[in-house]
C-alpha cells in the first residue's frame, strides 16, 4: 500500500498539492480497506488521512495501512472534516477520482481559493497493470469461474429455469472458495440470449435454443469474467454458423494480444472478420475490457479506443453475435497480458453443443 501511495504522489501534476479519493474500490487499492468516506492524500511532507464513519471505525483501525484513520461521528460532516484538514495542511491544488456534481460545489464553496482538478486517470494508470499479487489473486478468481462454468455444463438441461442454472453455478463457486459474484450471473437461453446482459429469469429452457452463460467469480476482491454459448441438441445450419463465426473471432482477436498493441486493433480483428461473414449489425459491444477490482475497467478494447496494452493487463476477449428473436452468442475469456504474448486465466471448454 505504501507503494502505490508512493507512486500515485509521482503522478501529481506540477501544480498538484493533494488528491482526494472517494471511490470505493480506489481506497480499496490505496489501504486495504474499502468502507471508508473520504481519502486525503497530501503530498511526501504530510501524512495521509482516512475518514471512517462510526459503523466502520474500527474495522478500518485493524485493517487500512499506512494512513491516519480519522472517525467521522454520527451526524457529523466528512466533507467538513475533510476541508479542515485541506485548510490545515494549506493545499491549494487538489487533484480526485470521482465527485458527485453535489459534492464538488460544497467542497468548492468551502475551501474557496483551492482548486479541484479531476484526475482520475493517474490512479487507473497504475490500477490497470497488476502486480505479482494482483495476479495471482485474479487466476484464482478465474479459477473458481471455470469450475462454476464447468457445474453449468453438468447441469444444464431442456426444461431448467434460467435462474435455476445461476443458481447451480454461484452455489458452486462459493462452495468451492469464492467471496461472490463479480456481477449478476446472466443465463439467457432463446430469444434471450440476444440480449447480451439480459440477467437471468423463469424461462425454461428448450431443445434447439442457444444457452448463454456468463458468469465471474470475486476472490479477495478480484474479479473474473467468462462467457459460452452451447446449443441444447443439434444446431441449425445457420445456428452452427453463428456460433462457429464467434468462436473464430475469439480466437482471431487473442492471437493480437500482445505488450504494445494498440486495443482498437485487437477489437479490429474479431470486428472485421464478423462483418466479413455478414453479421456485422449485429455486434454490438466492444470486444473487451479491463478487469481487476471492478468487472469494468481501463483498458478498454473498443474501436475507439486509445489505450495500448502493457504486460499485466487483464482483460476480457468477448466477440459476439445477436440476432433478435432467434438468440445470440458470447464467447468470451479472462486474459492476462504478458510480455511474449497473453495467457487465458479462464480454462472452461467450448462446447458447440450439450
Amino acid at each position: 500500500m505504501a507503494d502505490r501511495i508512493r507512486a500515485l504522489r509521482n503522478l501529481f501534476s506540477p501544480q498538484m498539492d493533494g488528491y482526494i479519493i472517494v471511490n470505493d474500490k480506489n481506497m480499496l487499492y490505496f489501504t486495504g480497506f474499502s468502507g471508508g468516506s473520504r481519502l486525503l492524500i497530501p503530498p511526501s511532507r504530510g501524512e495521509v488521512t482516512f475518514f471512517v464513519n462510526s459503523v466502520n471505525y474500527e474495522a478500518a483501525k485493524e485493517k487500512a495501512k499506512n494512513v491516519n484513520v480519522e472517525l467521522v461521528n454520527i451526524g457529523e460532516d466528512a466533507d467538513r472534516k475533510l476541508t479542515e484538514e485541506i485548510s490545515r495542511l494549506k493545499l491549494r491544488h487538489i487533484g480526485f477520482d470521482v465527485l458527485r456534481a453535489s459534492t464538488y460545489i460544497k467542497l468548492k464553496e468551502q475551501l474557496k481559493e483551492a482548486k479541484l482538478e479531476p484526475a482520475e486517470e493517474i490512479v487507473w494508470s497504475l490500477r490497470k497493470v497488476k502486480n505479482q499479487e494482483e495476479v495471482a489473486l485474479a487466476k484464482k478468481a478465474a479459477e473458481l469461474t471455470s469450475r462454476g462454468m464447468n457445474k453449468a455444463f453438468e447441469v444444464v438441461a431442456a426444461g431448467m429455469k434460467e435462474r435455476e442454472v445461476a443458481a447451480e453455478i454461484e452455489c458452486e463457486m462459493r462452495r468451492l472458495g469464492s467471496d461472490g459474484v463479480a456481477f449478476e450471473t446472466i443465463v439467457g437461453s432463446g430469444p434471450n440470449s440476444a440480449f447480451p446482459h439480459g440477467g437471468c429469469g423463469d424461462r425454461k429452457i428448450e431443445r434447439g435454443d442457444f444457452v448463454t452463460i456468463d458468469v465471474g467469480a470475486k476472490y479477495r476482491d478480484y474479479c473474473a469474467d467468462l462467457t459460452r454459448t452451447f446449443i441444447i441438441g443439434e444446431p441449425s445450419p445457420r445456428c452452427a454458423e453463428i456460433y462457429e463465426t464467434v468462436r473464430e473471432a475469439q480466437e482471431l482477436a487473442f492471437n493480437q494480444i500482445g505488450v504494445g498493441v494498440e486495443t482498437k486493433k485487437v477489437d479490429g480483428a474479431a470486428r472485421e472478420y464478423i462483418e466479413k461473414k455478414g453479421y456485422g449489425k449485429y455486434f454490438v459491444h466492444s470486444v473487451g475490457h479491463g478487469v481487476g477490482l471492478d468487472i469494468h475497467e481501463p483498458p478498454t478494447l473498443g474501436p475507439s479506443s486509445k489505450d495500448v496494452l502493457s504486460s499485466g493487463n487483464i482483460v476480457t476477449v468477448e466477440p459476439g453475435i445477436y440476432v433478435p428473436k432467434l438468440g445470440g452468442v458470447r464467447i468470451e475469456d479472462t486474459v492476462l497480458v504478458l510480455e511474449d504474448g497473453a495467457k487465458k486465466l479462464t480454462e472452461a471448454p467450448i462446447p458447440h453443443s450439450l
